[in-house]
């Protein structure tokens, strides 16, 4: 790496945050940074894209697709709070169940190394079509 001064940088940021108070304090406080650096300044565009994904949204579908697994025989389903930023953000904002990751299977989303389990697929479906069918029944 050569010792080089760049004549023009810039940096993106990804901000996840558990609550929307959170947002905006992170949000102030970017806008609030100052260069120290003389000759140079900061400037701050965009904001906060999406509210966050409170565990609450999903813990009854949790439950239901925990168990519907257990009775197919899929072994345990991990729920796990990632911070992601997807879809399922603005339906659990404004109180939408919501469940996040049922799809394939596999490692390394969004990486060069990412890959999908294609035997797990059949197993995957199940649980989504039980799931979606005890959903729509009428009780």
């Amino acid at each position: 790496m050569s010792n080089v001064v760049p004549a023009e940088a810039h940096v993106e940021l990804d901000v996840r945050v558990s609550v929307p108070e959170k947002a905006v304090r992170v949000d102030e406080e970017l806008r609030g940074l100052t260069a120290t650096v003389p000759g140079t300044e900061v400037s701050v565009t965009g904001g906060p894209s999406r509210p966050p994904f409170p565990a609450t949204s999903s813990a009854t579908l949790y439950a239901r697709a925990a168990a519907l697994a257990d009775r197919l025989g899929l072994g345990p389903v991990d729920g796990v709070a990632v911070g992601g930023a997807s879809d399922g953000n603005f339906t659990a904002a404004v109180g939408c169940p919501t469940l996040d990751g049922l799809g394939a299977v596999g490692g390394g989303a969004h990486a060069e190394d990412g890959y999908v389990d294609i035997a797990a697929m059949p197993e995957r479906a199940a649980l989504l079509a039980e799931l979606i069918n005890g959903l729509c029944a009428v009780d």
